[in-house]
């Protein structure tokens, strides 16, 4: 028999969250299925008994996956079935395992798996906000050690006014989205993206999105007490030797903090000196102790080196590079750097660099979307590269890993809402890291930013980012905030907060941390710290490029935009592209055409003015309106008993009839001379209303003959009566001869357009 056990959560908008565990995936080491609204996600996670051997980290491992099922779609491709997680989905997992890796036990190190899936969904409800809170109560409920529980959700500001978990309708109306991971008691994990919101703001959104998780955290406590899991598994996954502990520390941490105190910048003598620290402890040891203690040992001096550090910048206030904590590293740039792309740009921050280019391009360059719930188009790319040699490893490259996509999905967050509006390109920024030792990220929405000014794109304004750091002592509650952290004062610190923004205000932001109790105090105090860092660094892009580029580079293609009514894209486009693929080929340029707006949006692209300036024209007399009174120079189609059809603009025709080709009376159109394929100056006489059919004439453009007498019809009164075609009576055939069956049928001027 089964025997589910449920829980619910109520969000302040009246939407409920249920929680359901029992039911699906039992032999997993926990299961749990969330619903909101039509939305249904599964988490599972199973992590083995024993750790593998010589492991002492934390290997987890997170997965997201939605299924096209979910959505009553077909996956894309020949195969007709989920392939590699999508970009979306690894951010999704990274969100997830950002705030689930530091609060496994530091001695824990058993494979762990954590699966999160989307079975079902309507469109409605974003589920990325719903993952951490699944992944976090499927563990909840299994007897996996973990300091949790967390939750996670997204806070959006929507007309002045948080939401918790918007749907996707409600979010294209936010100037502020974050996402935010957190215990009971800590924020752990913030994501998101704004336009231009101060510190204050931010701080608001945080405690928002807090308040809202609490709720949450304790609801996995009751499903976890409810299951019967609140006691968890005994392990054994480190063999420690204390005497060895303590005999490391007394030999080595002076020596230490003494490399760590000299503020050396060379990153690699400080490395070499730390080693050799390391490497003259083991020495020291006989053979047999060095086979059987080397592994211990460089875990005990890590600690170490780790305490060394972090008391010399708390006690001392001096950095390992020698820098204040206030400070940042010398910077220079450069733009134009490569002749090639349509823009470049070097941005080098102490021992981070990065070569940032930047490719303009029209609409058929721009990014396809065909995920479960996201269809649509990209038209701002941005992709960030690490390769090995940055930090000066021997390593292949293997393609790009869900670090690369999530840093540059920060960088891409950061510059996006600064592009301007109304951009007619298709823009792709890639940043290339030269140097690594700090943050990347940053550096490429530096490097990008001044790619996209010497591009001569005209950003709203320039954007700066800056990472922060933090290293607290709980004992005796000092802390230091530090400006620009290095790789070191990143693996060693208590946080990495990556801040951009403008001088007006914040445009993105990463967080991420590592201990317990930061306070709401210390935030906003990491967060004005980056404001004047990230001011510092406007003020070195300013020097460098003060304004953007007045004119795109020559081999830019140029793009001009134009409107049409709806109803004339068909004439634009044409039978099967006909007319469209004429343009192009006649002229040269790149012509795209969509529906916007209920109305047609035109781009017309090539390297020259002559290319656009012949589509348009090209396109113009198509989607001219005709003008009563207008002469146009036509093209006979047809000729006729009683005149000839003429095409007097692209896809319209008029009747030129045979009274109006000249003002002598013509017998027939044999005898006015006119052909197939002729080219004829009309004048467009009369559009009926009614039929919208075209009349044209010749003779208005000639002079009319002296003593010239118009034939007048008598009035109807002189005429007789009108003949009532209901009470007519019988053909009389005497008097009109037979019906002439035979004869041709009567010309329909239907398509008189």
């Amino acid at each position: 028999m089964l025997n589910p056990i449920k829980k619910t959560i109520e969000l302040s908008d009246g939407r409920v969250i249920t929680l359901e565990t029992g039911k699906l995936a039992k032999q997993a080491d926990g299961a749990v299925e969330l619903r909101m609204g039509n939305t249904m996600l599964l988490a599972t996670v199973v992590s083995a008994k024993e750790a593998g051997e010589g492991v002492d980290f934390m290997p987890l491992q997170v997965e997201y996956k939605e299924k096209f099922s979910s959505n009553g779609r077909f996956p894309g491709g020949f195969l007709k079935r989920e392939g590699r997680a999508s970009d979306y989905e690894i951010l999704t997992a990274r969100l997830v395992d950002r705030v689930l890796r530091p609060l496994f036990p530091d001695n824990y190190h058993a494979d762990t798996f954590v699966n999160v899936t989307m079975y079902s969904s309507d469109g409605v409800d974003m589920p990325d906000a719903l993952a951490g809170l699944a992944a976090s109560a499927a563990i909840a409920v299994s007897d996996i050690p973990f300091n949790g529980p967390i939750s996670e959700v997204r806070v959006a500001r929507i007309d002045g006014e948080f939401v918790i978990n918007p749907t996707f309708e409600q979010l294209e109306r936010a100037d502020m989205e974050l996402m935010v991971g957190a215990t009971y008691d800590n924020i752990m994990m913030v994501e998101g993206e704004m336009d231009e919101v101060s510190e204050t703001d931010l701080l608001n959104a945080l405690k928002a999105a807090h308040d809202a998780i609490k709720e949450q955290c304790k609801v996995q406590l009751e499903l976890a007490e409810a299951v019967g899991s609140t006691v968890k598994r005994e392990y054994c996954h480190e063999v420690n030797d204390e005497d060895l502990r303590k005999d490391v520390r007394e030999k080595c941490y002076d020596k230490v903090y003494a490399v760590a105190k000299a503020g050396c910048a060379d990153k690699h003598w400080r490395h070499d000196s730390f080693a050799a620290i390391c490497q003259e402890y083991i020495d020291a040891l006989t053979e047999e102790e060095q086979e059987e203690k080397t592994a211990l040992i460089k875990r005990y001096y890590h600690d170490v080196e780790k305490e060394a550090v972090r008391r010399c910048i708390l006690d001392e206030g001096i950095r390992l590079d020698g820098r204040k904590t206030t400070e940042i590293r010398p910077i220079w740039c450069e733009v134009d750097y490569l002749p090639g792309p349509h823009g470049s740009a070097v941005f080098t921050r102490g021992e981070t660099q990065s070569l940032s280019t930047v490719t303009l391009g029209t609409k058929l360059d721009e990014k396809i979307l065909d995920e479960v719930l996201m269809q649509g188009r990209e038209r701002f790319l941005l992709h960030y590269n690490f390769p090995p040699f940055s930090t000066g490893e021997a390593k292949p490259t293997r393609g790009v890993g869900r670090r690369e996509i999530g840093h540059g999905n920060l960088a891409h967050r950061a510059l996006k809402r600064m592009l301007p509006d109304n951009f007619p390109y298709t823009c792709r920024v890639v940043s290339d890291i030269l140097e690594s030792n700090g943050s990347s990220s940053m550096a490429t929405v530096c490097a990008g930013t001044l790619a996209l000014l010497d591009a001569g794109v005209q950003m709203k304004k320039p954007v700066s980012g800056i990472a922060m750091g933090l290293i607290t002592d709980t004992e005796s509650s000092k802390y230091a905030v530090l400006s620009d952290i290095l790789g070191d004062e990143d693996h060693l610190g208590d946080m990495d907060f990556k801040v951009t923004g403008t001088v007006d205000g914040i445009t993105a932001t990463q967080m991420d941390i590592k201990c317990d109790g930061l306070s709401y105090e210390i935030l906003e105090k990491a967060l004005l710290q980056a404001r004047e860092g990230r001011l510092h660094i406007l003020g070195k892009i300013n020097e460098t490029i003060p304004a953007p580029r007045e004119d795109y580079k020559p081999h830019v293609p140029r793009i001009v935009t134009m409107t049409i009514p709806k109803d004339l894209i068909g004439a634009v486009i044409g039978p099967g592209g006909k007319i469209i693929q004429g343009i192009q080929e006649a002229s040269g340029a790149t012509v795209t055409i969509d529906e916007i707006d209920e109305q047609g949006y035109i781009e017309v692209a090539a390297a020259n003015k002559d290319a656009i300036d012949k589509a348009l024209d090209m396109i113009n007399a198509i989607v001219q309106l005709p003008e009563e009174g207008k002469t146009y120079t036509g093209t006979v189609r047809s000729i006729l008993d009683f005149g000839a059809f003429v095409e007097f603009m692209p896809n319209r025709d008029g009747l030129l009839h045979i009274s109006e080709i000249s003002w002598e009376r013509i017998e027939n159109m044999e005898a006015s001379g006119i052909k197939e394929g002729d080219t004829l100056e009309v004048k467009l006489i009369e559009i009926d209303k009614k039929t919208g059919k075209y009349r044209l004439s010749m003779r208005a453009l000639q002079p009319k003959p002296e003593g010239y007498v118009e034939r007048e019809r008598a009035p109807r009164a002189d005429r007789g009566p009108r003949r009532d075609n209901n009470n007519r009576g019988p053909r009389r055939e005497g008097d009109r001869g037979p019906r002439r069956d035979n004869r041709p049928p009567r010309h329909n001027n239907d398509n008189n357009e």
